[in-house]
């Protein structure tokens, strides 16, 4: 089977045993609305904040970021396979700025993972295409520290994060943003924080 991905442009490319090759790609708005736009939809992703959303304003969401220096969006492809949507951000550019103080070499990180396939979750899959992306996010792009602010509810997210060698934060409250072209409500997340030397020590 070919891979559609193949004459994508590849920011960064993982192999590993067992598992198969992760290669993470800007996202294109219009290409990939369709494949992001059945992820948010489901009730599973609903901290990710597009639930009822249609494939259209995903794909103008998505358009817009890409016109921002300081906020990036990926998809995360395992074999020919979308697998997760990755989006990093300059945290001194973001609501969190005003929620904790931003060391140099510090990067935002939001990770929305694929659902399962028809063969249902496997041990370990996820864990595996975490690790991959964060790879990219602290090697490939040469950052200090990693900071997730996922919603004091997805307790499965905060979870996975801890698990993986986060050190939790305080809990906060991320003013509302109300903009022409973006809008967020106020969250209540769990900050959490990953030093690259806690993976790849020096």
């Amino acid at each position: 089977m070919s891979d559609p991905y193949a004459s994508r442009t590849t920011v960064y490319e993982q192999v590993t045993d067992g598992f198969g090759t992760v290669r993470v790609l800007p996202l294109d708005p219009e290409a990939d609305a369709g494949t992001v736009h059945r992820w948010v939809s489901e009730d599973r992703a609903v901290f990710w904040g597009m639930t009822g959303l249609t494939e259209r304003q995903v794909a103008e969401i998505y358009a817009h970021m890409d016109t921002l220096t300081t906020h990036h969006a990926y998809l995360a492809v395992r074999d020919g396979e979308p697998v997760g949507l990755l989006q990093t951000y300059e945290p001194e550019a973001d609501r969190v700025s005003e929620c904790y103080d931003v060391r140099p070499g510090d990067i935002g990180v939001h990770l929305l993972v694929a659902p399962a396939g028809p063969g249902g979750a496997r041990s370990g899959w996820t864990a595996r295409l975490v690790t991959a992306v964060t790879r990219y996010v602290l090697l490939g792009l040469d950052r200090r520290r990693i900071v997730v602010d996922p919603d004091v509810r997805n307790e499965k997210a905060v979870a996975r994060f801890l698990t993986m060698g986060f050190t939790p934060g305080p809990v906060v409250v991320l003013p509302e943003i109300d903009l022409p072209d973006v809008y967020l409500p106020e969250k209540k997340a769990q900050l959490a924080f990953l030093d690259r030397e806690i993976l790849f020590p020096a």
